[in-house]
């Protein structure tokens, strides 16, 4: 999916679930329009969700566990409206589950949460946003396969859900259904989740991993899991 200079969204790809938001599940090869003037989009695995211009949030595709926010578990071919009432600055879609961040401040969760990736204590799905745990305001926040990650304006960063590659990168491989601060004392300025891990981005300039790196995809010259942050190698 992408948005346009104009503010138009166009999507293209797979379309079993209604993820294009054409009101088909037609695949494309090309880009359609999704309806709405938007703001940002954000594609999950079999789910689309974004902000439009006057900061409403949309979603559509799969809802098998509640991820587009609407109350239901009905798939949607076209965007629905999350529900809530809230005015909303960002928003991202995970493999089945969806964070977003309020322009108060406040992150709120739903959809799928096995592992306690939505941050509100338990492992309850949620088919309509709820408050993630914690009261921190953030600055963004981000979805993995089964872990979210989320920076504080205060510059902290905390993670929550599953942990068995040591995503959450607090020394562990313990998975958190409330947020656990991410080890090494480091303050940041941008993160990023991946499927089984995490980087960041310190206000220093240096970039960190952490997570699962069999495939080598924490950058430190290795394969080895790591549950807390590694620097990442530079190229030589």
């Amino acid at each position: 999916v992408g948005i346009t200079t104009s503010g138009d969204a166009y999507a293209w790809g797979h379309n079993g679930s209604g993820q294009l938001g054409d009101g088909t599940t037609t695949t494309r090869t090309t880009p359609v329009l999704v309806g709405q003037m938007w703001a940002s989009i954000s594609a999950g695995h079999y789910h689309t969700v974004g902000i439009t211009t006057s900061g409403d949030a949309y979603a559509w595709g799969s809802n098998s566990s509640g991820e587009l926010g609407d109350g239901t578990y009905s798939q949607r071919t076209t965007p629905v409206l999350v529900g809530g009432g809230h005015t909303w600055a960002s928003i991202s879609a995970g493999d089945d589950h969806t964070v977003g961040i309020t322009t108060s401040g406040d992150a709120y969760a739903w959809g799928y949460n096995g592992h306690g990736q939505l941050g509100d204590g338990t492992t309850t799905d949620r088919t309509t946003p709820v408050l993630v745990s914690g009261g921190h305001t953030w600055a963004s926040i981000e979805t993995g396969h089964d872990h979210t990650v989320g920076l504080t304006t205060s510059e902290a960063v905390y993670a929550w859900g599953y942990n068995g590659d040591g995503q959450l990168g607090d020394g562990t491989t313990t998975t958190r259904t409330t947020l656990t601060l991410v080890s090494g004392g480091h303050t940041w300025t941008w993160i990023s989740a991946g499927e089984k891990y995490t980087v960041g981005i310190t206000t220093s300039g240096a970039a960190y991993a952490w997570g699962r790196n069999a495939s080598g995809q924490l950058g430190d010259d290795s394969t080895t899991r790591r549950t807390t942050p590694v620097l990442v190698s530079p190229r030589p």
